[in-house]
């Protein structure tokens, strides 16, 4: 028998996360850990159910995500993109309500790298005339 899976890739600035949605009971589970004992802030942990609440799919799917790179927040944003494509990849009519809320869209900021002989990607070292 096949395992029934549902996949999503999402990324954000220098995170990528893979996300397995599985028929359950609602269980997160980010890197092995529980997404409260991973995402430790309550702004993260907001942000990766909001395509879940948004559909009313929350209490169907165990989510399993691997994540990897970037910081936090990046993590989260890559986190909610990848559970949103999952959800339209298991029903294409959630598609209408997750776009509108704004889920589908790729935050196109991307981590700037730094450039040598300054402080940082865009900061310079204070001009001396004399």
């Amino acid at each position: 028998m096949a395992l029934l899976q549902y996949l999503g890739t999402g990324r954000r600035k220098r995170a990528v996360a893979r996300v397995f949605l599985r028929p359950g009971t609602g269980k997160m589970t980010v890197n092995g850990k529980p997404l409260d004992e991973y995402f430790t802030t309550y702004t993260s942990r907001s942000l990766v159910r909001q395509p879940m609440a948004a559909t009313e799919t929350a209490d169907k799917f165990d989510v399993l995500v691997n994540a990897t790179g970037g910081g936090v927040i990046g993590q989260a944003g890559a986190v909610r993109l990848g559970i949103a494509r999952a959800l339209i990849e298991f029903n294409l009519e959630l598609r209408g309500k997750l776009k509108g809320a704004g889920f589908l869209t790729r935050d196109a900021r991307e981590h700037e790298r730094g450039k040598y002989g300054l402080k940082g990607a865009r900061a310079r070292f204070q001009f001396s005339k004399r």
